[in-house]
């Protein structure tokens, strides 16, 4: 037994209708295929990650470079815009800045301290005056360049506020020096003045004391004697915590003091940082203050 044919249904105005997986003919969202003409898709359109064609910061794809565009799978992205990004600088750097910068201001030339000492009656004879105090440009053969010299500002300033009848002071040297090694910045601070000092022992110590009475700053050592084998000029030195920056700084303080000049001198460097106060090494800090001596002590004249 045969079955009889389907019956046809009739077209559609625009020919058969079309089925679940055919595009209608004719105009649409998509045109379709037209005889003789190969069927052709809309090129790529520009957006976020394509782009315009024409002159840019990116070669034109169709200049037959292939384009690239930096992203999470293609490597990372080297900074907004395309820019590569600076190095992030150091913080030790910052921080050695600051608490070198602060040494300065803290009172360390040692005159705006008061030592209760009992001056009354002293009628011994000041001492000649024949050195003085310099600020060069550099220190110890060249390691430290100077950065700033406040000596007429600072330091003139103390020494017009202070008064102390054994002090005949003609300048001061103030002054914040810099050296940087595999990166890492240091600083050395000088500290002092010059004239004609009856009492050299008690200014020295004042220069000390001075150096603890900024703020965020704490003796942790109090000064001791500490003058090199074969000197014969004291020194002194103590221990100093400082805290700038959210970190805590430890670092040496040393004095000298003679009858023409008496001056502090404070060394800071990456090492500083979370340092033990008796792991600082006062000997070798009283040794390269009296090698600042010999660099900024002159003859008059």
């Amino acid at each position: 037994m045969t079955m009889p044919p389907s019956p046809q249904q009739p077209p559609g105005p625009y020919g058969p209708p079309p089925g679940p997986y055919q595009q209608p003919p004719g105009p649409g969202p998509f045109p379709g295929p037209q005889a003789g003409v190969p069927q052709q898709y809309p090129g790529p359109q520009a957006g976020p990650y394509q782009q315009p064609p024409g002159p840019g910061p990116f070669p034109d794809p169709r200049a037959g470079v292939p384009q690239q565009y930096p992203g999470p799978y293609g490597g990372p992205l080297p900074g907004p815009y395309g820019m590569p990004q600076p190095p992030r600088k150091k913080r030790t750097g910052l921080v050695v800045g600051l608490v070198a910068g602060g040494l300065v201001l803290l009172g360390c030339l040692g005159l705006g301290v008061k030592m209760v000492v009992d001056a009354a009656g002293d009628d011994t004879p000041f001492p000649a005056a024949t050195h003085k105090l310099t600020v060069p440009k550099t220190l110890l053969d060249g390691e430290y360049t100077l950065a700033q010299d406040m000596s007429g500002t600072e330091g003139k300033k103390v020494l017009e506020e202070s008064y102390d009848p054994r002090v005949r002071s003609d300048g001061a040297a103030v002054a914040q020096y810099t050296a940087e090694k595999d990166g890492e910045i240091k600083a050395l601070v000088v500290s002092g003045f010059y004239g004609q000092i009856k009492n050299p022992d008690v200014q020295r110590r004042s220069v000390l004391r001075g150096a603890g009475t900024g703020q965020n700053a704490r003796i942790e050592i109090p000064a001791k004697d500490v003058t090199p084998a074969g000197s014969d000029v004291k020194v002194e030195c103590e221990v100093l915590t400082n805290t700038e920056a959210g970190n805590e700084v430890t670092f040496p303080m040393c004095a000298w003091g003679d009858g023409n000049t008496v001056a502090g001198v404070g060394v800071v460097d990456a090492s500083s940082a979370g340092r033990k106060p008796e792991d600082i090494d006062l000997n070798a800090a009283a040794e390269l203050t009296l090698e600042v001596r010999d660099d900024i002590r002159e003859p008059l004249g």
